[in-house]
């Protein structure tokens, strides 16, 4: 009787394993991601800091000291700044996150089409920078812009919580892309979008040092990277010098180009 009844038992505790293994088949967690390889070159552009990413080297990052070139009487005549902004579709109400903002040239001028409940986050990994923007919109008597201290690796945004994030001149300064990318996804609620301005490297007209510059391509194959739920939406030429290359945040799993 003994041996009947541990028999029955061992029976029932297999069935209850087998049931756990067929009722969690589905739930298992997703592998984690391989970490991006970044490559380091001593021969490279002197423009460049030697680290190269899916074969783009890295440019170096535009210092404080460089707030009178962002700030020149002849850019908008350069790069039609206040045609980019038209073509963001800013409306009232909208979180915009101005990533690698420096002296808010771009922030003051999305500011007022948010208002009145929206706002620019002006992130930068500079102080300096942010200390200038921030004498900026007082002068202008912006009160929408709220800096926000970065650092190399993220932006410091919570999550789930902007409308649009856009890159001036930025992206290809970067020295830990995927990074940031990842961390700019996740600021972004699903639908939300992340607009990529990159001077053309196609176009060999355009007047500015090589690293500085961005293929579209290049932009797809960075942002497409799995695990950043970013889908290409359209890409925007209409500016003299430079691409809007336009991404959406997808929920996990649901961007076909984490398939590529």
């Amino acid at each position: 009787m003994l041996w009947n009844q541990l028999r029955s038992g061992s029976l029932f505790l297999l069935a209850v394993l087998a049931v756990s293994l067929v009722c969690t088949s589905g739930q298992a967690e997703e592998p984690e991601l391989a970490p991006p390889v970044y490559e380091f070159k001593d021969r490279h552009d002197p423009n460049g800091i030697g680290k190269f990413y899916l074969g783009r080297e890295i440019a170096h990052v535009m210092g404080h000291q460089g707030i009178g070139w962002l700030e020149r009487n002849s850019r908008e005549e350069e790069e039609r700044l206040s045609v980019l902004v038209k073509l963001l579709g800013l409306k009232p109400g909208m979180v915009v996150a101005d990533i690698g903002a420096g002296s808010g040239v771009i922030a003051t001028l999305m500011a007022p089409k948010l208002k009145p409940d929206g706002e620019v986050l002006a992130v930068d990994i500079q102080q300096e920078m942010l200390d200038a923007l921030a004498v900026k919109c007082k002068l202008m008597e912006i009160d929408n812009v709220v800096p926000v201290l970065g650092t190399t690796k993220s932006p410091r945004l919570e999550p789930g919580t902007v409308d649009l994030v856009i890159m001036v001149d930025v992206y290809h300064e970067f020295d830990f892309p995927y990074e940031m990318l990842r961390e700019i996804s996740n600021s972004l609620k699903v639908g939300g979008r992340v607009a990529f301005v990159e001077y053309r490297k196609e176009d060999p007209r355009v007047p500015i040092k090589e690293v500085h510059k961005m293929l579209q391509e290049q932009v797809k194959l960075e942002a497409s990277q799995p695990g950043l739920n970013l889908e290409w939406v359209e890409t925007k030429d209409e500016l003299p010098r430079q691409h809007v290359v336009i991404f959406k945040r997808v929920a996990a799993g649901e961007s076909n180009l984490d398939e590529k």
